[in-house]
């Protein structure tokens, strides 16, 4: 039987394992994109890292608007979908950190520091989500 989740038990499932998340976000024409993104948690926060220059770095400069999925795209499927405010961090320090953890996270921690090399550079930024709606549903086949 499907299952609606709280809000801390859709984050708990969001982050019990490397799970990709799409983000939606709405270009200066007006055109919606999404695409995929690998995240960590901050405590009730989301962090990701892009490019200034991307699209997802220059919509969420110009709308701090966003959303993310996450979902379980085998039976008995689940979902959440995250609505929230995005913040852009350029110290580079908290970049670079937090580059490596998501990269450790997806990648392993053997990769974290090369990772964090990699993403932690000038012109690359960190995004934090505040999440201001949580929808949730486990098992929805069942």
């Amino acid at each position: 039987m499907a299952t609606t989740l709280s809000s801390a038990e859709a984050l708990d499932w969001v982050f019990a394992r490397p799970r990709t998340a799409k983000i939606g976000i709405v270009t200066a024409s007006g055109a919606p994109v999404v695409a995929p993104i690998w995240v960590a948690r901050d405590g009730d926060a989301l962090v990701f890292n892009t490019g200034a220059d991307t699209a997802k770095g220059r919509a969420v400069a110009r709308d701090p608007r966003v959303s993310l999925c996450f979902d379980d795209e085998t039976p008995p499927f689940t979902f959440v979908t995250i609505a929230g405010r995005a913040e852009i961090i350029d110290d580079l320090a908290e970049v670079r950190r937090w580059a490596a953890t998501i990269g450790g996270r997806y990648m392993g921690e053997d990769q974290a520091e090369a990772y964090g090399e990699r993403n932690g550079v000038p012109g690359e930024l960190l995004v934090r989500v505040t999440p201001t709606k949580i929808t949730a549903v486990a098992d929805i086949a069942d």
